[in-house]
């Protein structure tokens, strides 16, 4: 169900949009549009990933948002969200983000996966996914919400695709089935620091049920995860803020590390 005309959608993708690409900070667009369905607020975000993708970005993923209970339950949402991840998100394992392209940018400990076959839903569930999956690998995704003081709503952020901006692969690839994804530890070390330990059941009690929910998300709209695709779980610990030099690495049990620094 939808409240917004197509002129309206354009209008706000670009809105939206232009504060990613500029990282200015933007108020959630309900405020405005407090009618706005969660169908207009995903048609903002497929029409955000249209203009990256008629400027020749690539879309090279997605990702999965608010996975854990316990941060639907810190930003007030009732439900996970999912983003796309465009080409220029990729930060090499070991490299440095530009702190100055983004507005607030916080890090999370993620697991992605990776596709051998397609996912169409609606009904898929984690068994169908383990046997979809080629590998499973580390990941660091930085988000950074556009909203003034990382406050919105469920809409809003859809609308901004799920805060996605900076994303690090790296580590070692596994078969799920050499995994228990369920009690996989990762260590969250800031300047040498430990500031977050978690283990994978954080998201939605398996890893696994992320891209499941995903897979069943994009039913609602006709899509399907294609084979070959990367796939961000969310956080398996709590986001944590990071400034400008500031160095990390995330260890993950069995899978190595990722690290990066923000310059």
């Amino acid at each position: 169900m939808s409240n917004l005309s197509r002129q309206q959608i354009e209008q706000l993708a670009e809105h939206c949009e232009n504060a990613e690409l500029q990282a200015y900070e933007i108020t959630k667009i309900t405020n405005d549009f407090p009618d706005m369905t969660y169908r207009d607020a995903f048609d903002i975000q497929w029409e955000i990933r249209r203009r990256k993708e008629a400027r020749g970005h690539k879309i090279v993923g997605m990702k999965m948002g608010l996975t854990s209970w316990a941060k639907m339950k810190q930003m007030g949402v009732e439900h996970p969200c999912y983003g796309f991840l465009a080409d220029y998100f990729a930060v090499p394992d070991g490299g440095d983000i530009k702190h100055d392209e983004l507005i607030h940018p916080k890090i999370e400990a993620e697991l992605a996966f990776v596709t051998k076959a397609p996912l169409k839903g609606p009904g898929i569930h984690i068994g169908d996914v383990l046997r979809a999956t080629d590998f499973v690998m580390p990941a660091v995704e930085v988000i950074d919400s556009r909203y003034k003081d990382f406050k919105f709503d469920l809409k809003s952020v859809i609308a901004d695709n799920s805060s996605s901006s900076r994303f690090i692969a790296g580590g070692t690839m596994a078969k799920p089935e050499d995994l228990d994804l369920k009690n996989l530890g990762v260590v969250m070390e800031v300047n040498g620091q430990v500031v977050e330990l978690g283990a994978g059941a954080a998201v939605l009690g398996h890893p696994a049920s992320s891209v499941a929910m995903l897979a069943n998300m994009l039913a609602e709209r006709d899509e399907e995860i294609p084979a070959g695709t990367y796939i961000m779980i969310g956080a398996i610990t709590a986001a944590v803020q990071v400034n400008k030099g500031d160095s990390f690495c995330v260890r993950y049990q069995g899978l190595g590390s990722v690290s990066g620094r923000f310059v």
